[in-house]
């Protein structure tokens, strides 16, 4: 496990899986919203997005936490695990609330990114009825047979299976 894609909704707990993967696997993490965002919230243009993800996945280790389905395809080709983080709806949406109450609103440096209005409460709410299956194909057509494939349903699933990750890697 060197090269390892987290994906899943927004409030799923990838950001707090790739900073302990990282820690663990002694590779570099990258959070996909600090790359695409500002400190105004303002995004990279996707082609120069598409070009930074290429110049990471050439690496050899990495980390890298985020959905963005229309450059999906970049972290899938280049991985060799690719973890899915799909949890619940109610446990996606309680992620975002906490983690606002924890950490505020705003960049943090540590993957934490948030800002939570309307878009982003729809886009929770409804990703597993429409963005999960877009993902799922993603993840079938360009990483299934070649690439681990992990899926965790749950927060303590995680911390079960890092405990797991970890044991091996001593």
């Amino acid at each position: 496990m060197k090269k390892v894609a987290i994906v899943g909704c927004g409030g799923s707990g990838k950001s707090f899986l790739a900073r302990e993967l990282g820690g663990i696997l002694e590779a570099p993490v990258t959070h996909l919203d600090a790359a695409f965002y500002d400190d105004e919230w303002n995004a990279l243009p996707l082609d120069k997005f598409a070009d930074l993800q290429r110049e990471l996945v050439a690496q050899r280790r990495w980390v890298i936490d985020g959905n963005y389905n229309s450059t999906l395809q970049i972290r899938l080709d280049a991985c060799d695990t690719v973890v899915l983080m799909d949890v619940s709806t109610v446990a996606a949406l309680y992620g975002i609330f906490s983690r606002q109450i924890r950490h505020g609103a705003g960049h943090k440096g540590n993957g934490v990114h948030n800002r939570i209005n309307w878009g982003v409460i729809k886009y929770v709410a409804t990703y597993r009825r429409k963005m999960r299956p877009r993902v799922m194909s993603k993840i079938e057509e360009f990483a299934s047979g070649r690439a681990e494939v992990v899926l965790l349903t749950s927060r303590g699933q995680t911390r079960r299976w890092l405990r797991k990750v970890a044991a091996e890697h001593r």
